[in-house]
């Protein structure tokens, strides 16, 4: 199945009627057990060139075409990524880890030179989990909201393939240090051998223990001390 093929129609008209940048934003590793959640931006302005072939969602896409894409994107908008730790999940749930990812990636591009002034961010999705987490001195950023927004506009597509490949990067890197988890192949994600392992040799310090202690298909009791392996 061919990948839908972002647009800049929203960009477009964003910028026609006065914006002077536009952030799309997209986030990674929700709905993983291991590892950070990542956020990543991409913002363009009037001078922003045609869509580079071939990107699209990332979660349409195969690793080694978003890792292609990456310099390809990089040139062609001003990209950052942030990341919160799965301990900030667990110590502070999972909305204010997206949201500080988040600040963190926004932050990226202000020290990059980015203003914010006269920018309007496209956040994928229907909940606005940016906005509150952003320190004073990026308020008041605009932030609207846009379901399916990865797949239909071009800066939140290339914000999703910069996030997830780096992201990716990040877990294959750790399966090093622990291989029996399948870092390199699940990313973190609950696949069968990564359940496995877990029951087999318990918890990593890159685990989000409060989303084992709550997933039925693993059982964790036992293993009290949490960062036994690889810590």
């Amino acid at each position: 199945m061919t990948p839908v093929r972002p647009s800049l129609r929203l960009e477009k008209s964003l910028l026609a009627a006065g914006r002077v940048t536009v952030i799309g934003v997209d986030e990674v590793g929700r709905g993983a057990i291991a590892g950070p959640v990542g956020v990543g931006v991409a913002a363009v302005t009037l001078d922003v060139r045609r869509v580079p072939p071939g990107l699209a969602d990332s979660k349409l896409l195969t690793q080694a075409r978003r890792e292609a894409l990456v310099p390809v994107v990089t040139r062609w908008a001003r990209t950052a990524v942030g990341m919160a730790s799965a301990q900030v999940v667990d110590e502070q749930g999972i909305v204010a880890a997206l949201g500080l990812a988040g600040a963190r990636a926004i932050g990226a591009l202000v020290q990059d030179g980015v203003s914010l002034e006269g920018a309007v961010v496209v956040l994928d999705g229907s909940f606005d989990w940016l906005t509150r987490a952003l320190p004073a001195e990026q308020r008041p950023l605009d932030v609207q909201v846009r379901v399916k927004a990865d797949r239909d506009c071009a800066s939140v597509a290339a914000a999703s393939v910069v996030a997830k490949v780096a992201r990716d990067d990040l877990m294959i890197a750790a399966h090093d240090d622990a291989p029996h988890y399948a870092w390199a192949s699940n990313k973190g994600y609950g696949s069968t051998a990564h359940y496995d392992a877990i029951r087999t040799v318990g918890p990593h310090e890159l685990h989000r223990k409060t989303w084992l202690h709550a997933a039925s298909s693993v059982a964790l009791d036992g293993f009290d001390e949490l960062d036994t392996v690889g810590g």
